[in-house]
């Protein structure tokens, strides 16, 4: 009973973390583009995956813990060893863990984009604000002297 249980757990989120790391995808291509109203639409698709993924990792752990198992990888291969589906248990609970690391890299990909993004709006804000200015050289290549910093909304 508590392996088919597992392995439905395990084949429901499989399914659920190829349909977040699609969303993920979808939302670098949203960043590249800077499409607001597709990154808030995506970020709302991806919260109630987010939930189910979690939600599912706890009812895997109380199925292990009430078979009398340790919720981890050692307890789900002592069920797997006395199981008739233990070999698929193993292979779906390895298909989602890499799916899962799948979906944090790409995650992490996209936050870098983000603070590159966040980077790139400040610094053309400092200049319009007038308390930033590019690095402007003179005829020798050396640092220019600019008298007065003042906003481009001032010049």
């Amino acid at each position: 009973m508590h392996d088919t249980a597992l392995l439905d757990l395990f084949t429901t989120d499989i399914g659920t973390a190829e349909q977040l790391l699609e969303l993920i995808d979808t939302e670098f291509q949203a960043l590249t583009e800077r499409d607001l109203p597709r990154l808030e639409s995506l970020l709302n698709d991806k919260q109630p995956l987010l939930a189910l993924l979690q939600q599912h990792a706890g009812e895997r752990s109380r199925v292990l813990q009430n078979a009398g198992l340790n919720a981890d990888r050692d307890g789900l291969k002592a069920l797997a060893a006395g199981s008739a589906l233990g070999e698929q248990l193993l292979a779906r609970s390895e298909e989602l863990s890499n799916l899962l690391q799948r979906c944090h890299e790409a995650n992490l990909r996209n936050g870098r984009l983000i603070r590159a993004n966040q980077a790139s709006v400040g610094s053309v804000l400092g200049i319009l604000r007038g308390g930033e200015t590019p690095g402007l050289y003179d005829s020798r290549g050396s640092a220019a002297r600019i008298a007065q910093q003042r906003p481009l909304s001032q010049a």
